[in-house]
């Protein structure tokens, strides 16, 4: 059952009222090179999945509801495994990213088997979301300082046109088994995002870490290089950009079974048009997260060290 908190507001210091910033967690995926489905998946000390670890940063931090992305399909898995379980940390609504979402007066689509992307997850969400808003991807674990960073930019600066992303240290983030995908970022001494590459084949070597393109041509990147983990922080003025963004998306590939909107190219194109800046905040913890199923040994043992007694009695 979903939980609703109809007043999310807490008082500042001078006893003025904001409202608490809301979590979007993405967690439609299908887990393709994983093998299942990872955002249910037990890998805390007492066999907690990752998001549960997110929702009680999130809670220390301030956010004051949770909404979680997910499909149809998994809806029943995903409450039986971790549904009670999460919503003791934050109130909780459910939202459904489906083929259709968003789409419902198109012309027939063609059958594709995996959603349109984070773009379109979010996008999803837009019913349930008021408020400013951070978005996570259920499967990666961020740590407590970039909660706390975020809350605090959602509750202070967030602005119809000023969002933020928390920006780790590309070398921090990578697999021991297998190129991973990030969004590279270029990022102004001013300390605001000036693109975001979406790069879905990067990987470290003996030379080094390198992204490979479509055609096999390799970029070299250094170990400090700011990318994106998709823990970003918008006003909810992003849904309109958003949709008229995918819509447009689905008239150009909707005969591509795999093209996917991804948020790193819907923020680009408003960049580029001057709609909105987006502040950068850098995070210099370890990302953890698994993308293939031996990643999954490293994570467990990562939370055994930070959370040695895990989140029973939270």
């Amino acid at each position: 059952m979903a939980y609703f908190l109809p007043f999310l507001l807490f008082f500042t210091p001078n006893h003025s009222f904001i409202m608490q910033p809301t979590l979007v967690i993405l967690a439609a995926g299908i887990g393709s090179r994983y093998g299942g489905l990872k955002q249910i998946d037990g890998m805390g000390p007492k066999g907690e999945a990752i998001l549960e670890f997110s929702l009680f940063d999130a809670r220390q931090a301030g956010f004051g509801k949770a909404v979680i992305v997910l499909r149809k399909a998994i809806e029943k898995e995903f409450r039986r495994c971790v549904g009670a379980r999460v919503e003791r940390f934050l109130p909780v609504e459910y939202a459904f990213q489906e083929m259709d979402t968003e789409l419902e007066d198109f012309p027939q689509l063609p059958y594709r088997e995996k959603p349109w992307g984070t773009g379109h997850a979010i996008l999803s969400a837009r019913s349930a979301v008021e408020e400013p808003f951070a978005t996570i991807n259920a499967d990666d674990f961020y740590g407590a300082e970039a909660f706390q960073t975020m809350a605090r930019f959602l509750r202070e600066e967030c602005a119809p046109d000023l969002y933020g992303m928390v920006a780790y240290a590309l070398g921090n983030t990578l697999s021991e088994n297998g190129a991973v995908a990030r969004g590279v970022c270029t990022v102004s001494d001013a300390g605001y995002l000036v693109e975001v590459v979406e790069c879905t084949h990067i990987e470290r070597c003996g030379e080094g870490i390198r992204s490979a393109d479509a055609s096999g041509r390799y970029t070299w990147l250094s170990e400090q290089t700011p990318v994106s983990m998709n823990f970003w922080g918008f006003h909810p003025s992003i849904f309109v950009a958003l949709k008229e963004q995918f819509r447009a998306f689905v008239r150009e590939n909707r005969r591509d079974p795999r093209a996917e909107f991804y948020i790193p190219s819907a923020i680009s194109h408003l960049l580029r048009e001057k709609r909105v800046r987006v502040r950068v905040e850098r995070c210099h913890a370890q990302w953890y997260g698994v993308t293939y199923p031996a990643d999954k040994d490293t994570v467990k043992a990562a939370l055994a060290r930070l959370y040695p007694e895990g989140l029973q009695s939270a």
